[in-house]
């Protein structure tokens, strides 16, 4: 199975006013340690569908999606602002007030390549 359909899930589940990290997703899609997947997933996904893009964070809370497009930061930001997200002083979302609680899927049995190669 694609990786692709989990981590869409994930964030098509954080609620308005809310944030989650590239790490933090790919926790809750069961594929812990694969921030960077998150963050390809993102960059290749369609535009103007109903993903919320914008609900999705850097470490710390950075806004990082500037790097590959930078109107797309202050995008970011106005979405974020109209929801209630708060920023700190240094420009990042507050993450001890909007972090979102995303329940971690636990990677199935048999679903590493270690447990394949002994069948």
């Amino acid at each position: 199975m694609t990786p692709i359909a989990p981590i869409l899930a994930v964030i098509r589940r954080i609620p308005r006013g809310m944030v989650a990290t590239y790490g933090d997703i790919a926790e809750a899609a069961g594929l812990p340690g694969r921030a960077r997947l998150v963050g390809h997933v993102l960059r290749e996904s369609p535009g103007g569908g109903t993903l919320p893009w914008h609900r999705v964070v850097g470490a710390g809370g950075r806004l990082s999606v500037g790097a590959y497009a930078p109107h797309a930061a202050l995008t970011q930001r106005m979405r974020l602002e109209r929801e209630g997200v708060r920023f700190t002083r240094g420009g990042n979302v507050d993450l001890a007030r909007h972090r979102a609680r995303l329940k971690t899927k636990t990677p199935s049995k048999g679903a590493s390549h270690a447990s394949r190669a002994h069948r």
